[in-house]
C-alpha cells in the first residue's frame, strides 16, 4: 500500500481584510472568480450569434440573484427546513446572512449554507424570466449558459475546499487530505474530485462548442434591439437545441450523483437513507438532461 502523503489542510478562510475592517474571503472570491468567467464566455456567445449587447447586459443580473437566491432556498429547505421553520428568527435568517442570537443580538455570518440542485433550479428560473423581457429564445439562453456552468461549478468546488466544507468520508487512499478543522483523521477531498470534473467537462464543452461553431445557411433573423430592426445571422452549434442544456445537466448531474458515496452526509437526517438528498436531487435532473440530449427537438436539428 502507498504511503499517504500526508496533506494536512487548515487553510485560513480569510484572504485579507480592505482597509483593516472588510473581510475578503477565499469563499466569495472564488465565486466571484466562476461567475466572471462565465459572464466572458457567454458574452463571447451572444457576439457569435450576433445579440446585441442590450440583450446582453442584464444576464448577469438574473443570473446572479437567481443562482444566489435559489441556492439560498434549496439549502434551507432541502438539508434544513426543522431549523428554519422553527421561528420567526431561523426565517429571518433564511433570507439574512446573519446569525441570532440572545434578546436582539446577531452575528454577521454571510450565507452559510448553499445547494447547488436550488441554484441550477433558481438560475433555470431565473432565465425563463430574463427571456419573457428580452424575446431571446429560452433553449439558446440555456444552452450558452450551459457550455459556461462547469467552469463556475469548479470555482464554487474549489470555495468550498478552501472552508474545509462538504468534507469526504475517511479513506486510506495516499492523497487523502486531513482537514484540521474538522478532525485529524485522512478524508477523501472530495471538492477536489468535483472540481476537477468540472474542469474537465468545462473543456469538453468549450471544445464541442468551437468545433461546432459554423454560420447556419438560412435567413438572418430580425432583432429589434433598441426600437430598431437589426440582421441577426445566427450560428449552428452542430447540435439541436437543447443539446449543451442537456449534456451540462447530465455530465455534472451524474458525476454529483456518485462522488456523494465518497462524501460525509451533510445533515444528520440523511444517516438512514440509502441515497443521501443530494443523490435523490440529483436524479430528476440527470434525466431532464437526458432527455434534452436525446430527444429535445431532434427533429430540427
Amino acid at each position: 500500500m502507498l504511503p499517504l502523503l500526508d496533506i494536512h489542510w487548515n487553510p485560513d478562510p480569510e484572504l485579507f481584510k480592505l482597509f483593516g475592517t472588510i473581510s475578503i474571503r477565499y469563499y466569495g472570491l472564488l465565486w466571484l472568480i466562476g461567475l466572471a468567467l462565465a459572464f466572458f464566455i457567454v458574452k463571447k456567445q451572444y457576439a457569435d450569434r450576433r445579440i446585441g449587447s442590450d440583450k446582453f447586459d442584464p444576464l448577469f443580473f438574473y443570473c446572479f440573484f437567481g443562482i444566489l437566491i435559489g441556492a439560498r432556498l434549496g439549502h434551507c429547505l432541502f438539508y434544513e427546513p426543522e431549523y428554519y421553520f422553527s421561528g420567526w428568527k431561523p426565517f429571518l435568517e433564511m433570507f439574512l446572512p446573519i446569525r441570532f442570537g440572545e434578546g436582539w443580538g446577531w452575528t454577521f455570518t454571510g450565507y452559510r449554507g448553499l445547494a447547488s440542485h436550488g441554484g441550477t433550479l433558481g438560475l433555470i428560473i431565473a432565465l425563463w424570466l430574463y427571456c419573457r423581457k428580452t424575446k431571446v429564445h429560452y433553449m439558446d439562453v440555456l444552452d450558452m449558459i450551459a457550455v459556461a456552468t462547469p467552469i463556475t461549478a469548479c470555482c464554487i468546488r474549489l470555495a468550498n475546499l478552501m472552508n474545509s466544507e462538504i468534507i469526504g468520508r475517511p479513506t486510506t487512499v495516499p492523497w487523502a487530505f486531513v482537514f484540521e478543522q474538522e478532525d485529524m483523521l485522512p478524508r477523501h477531498p472530495a471538492q477536489l474530485y468535483e472540481a476537477i470534473a468540472y474542469f474537465v467537462f468545462f473543456l469538453i464543452m468549450v471544445w464541442l462548442y468551437r468545433r461546432k461553431k459554423q454560420p447556419m445557411e438560412q435567413k438572418p433573423r430580425t432583432d429589434f434591439s433598441k426600437g430598431s430592426k437589426t440582421a441577426v445571422q445566427p450560428l449552428s452549434s452542430g447540435y439541436h437545441r437543447g443539446f449543451y442544456f442537456g449534456l451540462c445537466l447530465t455530465e455534472i448531474f451524474a458525476f454529483r450523483f456518485f462522488v456523494e458515496f465518497l462524501k460525509e452526509n451533510q445533515v444528520d437526517f440523511e444517516e438512514g437513507m440509502a441515497l443521501n438528498m443530494g443523490q435523490w436531487l440529483s436524479i430528476p435532473f440527470m434525466l431532464i438532461g437526458l432527455y434534452f440530449m436525446f430527444f429535445y427537438d431532434r427533429k430540427k436539428a
